[in-house]
């Protein structure tokens, strides 16, 4: 049997390599694993036509470049939308989907706590973008968690891009169609892993909403992290062996109900 083949889509601030180096090292030799960056910051500022279907078109471009028919896709937070929109235009290219707290806001009756915390991010629209970055990460963690401070060192040079690409993908789920049905009929295992610690008026209301969509879904809560120190740069081991079981019961075909 050949190696495992998996993309992982990283989320909107820290590139694919960085975000996944350690992840991919847990899991060893026998994982081709493709660490592929978003498609919004292949331009020094959001594109006017880009979607997520833009991203969508870049993972399959990925795929077919390796030559992959079927694959694993990974995706955590902004990542974790492109592998839901992919989920619903490519079913057949998939294997599984693992969503580390996917981030979504479409129109999918959400809760009223859902709701008007998305309303606190429209908010942030106006601010700068020092503040901004603040702002949106305090909102994206549990009240009584304590946050670092930004570095003291000059931020490297690709951050410049990330308030800009943030807001790109807020405005796109206001207006994206994610097909609930297409995703009801995908037959395959969906792992959600979700951090005790984050805000569960955000991420707790995306899991629940997938759980009712999805057939085959599991949800597997990491009791220490949030959403910016997710189980994949800061539990890579215990991430790895999750996963291998995961894919291991999607390839022996034992997904679905």
């Amino acid at each position: 049997m050949g190696a495992t083949r998996a993309i992982f889509l990283p989320g909107s601030v820290l590139p694919a390599a960085p975000a996944y180096s350690e992840l991919i090292h847990a899991l060893g030799p026998d994982v081709d694993a493709v660490a592929k960056d978003l498609e919004i910051y292949e331009t020094a500022e959001p594109s006017p036509t880009w979607s997520l279907d833009t991203e969508v078109d870049g993972v399959l471009r990925e795929a077919d470049a390796k030559g992959w028919d079927t694959f694993h896709l990974i995706g955590y937070s902004g990542g974790g939308s492109a592998a839901l929109a992919f989920t619903a235009k490519h079913p057949e290219r998939l294997l599984s989907v693992t969503l580390l707290e996917a981030a979504w806001a479409g129109d999918w009756d959400w809760s009223p706590a859902h709701s008007r915390l998305w309303k606190e991010f429209e908010d942030l629209e106006s601010l700068p973008p020092d503040q901004y970055m603040a702002a949106f990460a305090r909102l994206g963690v549990k009240p009584d968690v304590v946050l670092p401070p930004p570095p003291a060192d000059d931020p490297p040079p690709w951050m410049a891009k990330r308030p800009a690409g943030i807001k790109a993908f807020l405005r796109d789920f206001e207006t994206y169609h994610l097909d609930r049905e297409r995703l009801a009929a995908f037959p395959k295992p969906v792992l959600f892993v979700i951090g005790g610690l984050s805000n569960p008026d955000q991420y707790g209301d995306i899991a629940d909403r997938l759980s009712k969509v999805f057939p085959d879904f599991l949800l597997e809560e990491f009791a220490e992290r949030h959403h910016f120190d997710p189980p994949h740069r800061i539990e890579p081991e215990r991430l790895a062996r999750i996963l291998r079981e995961h894919w291991t019961r999607a390839e022996e075909g034992k997904g679905g109900n």
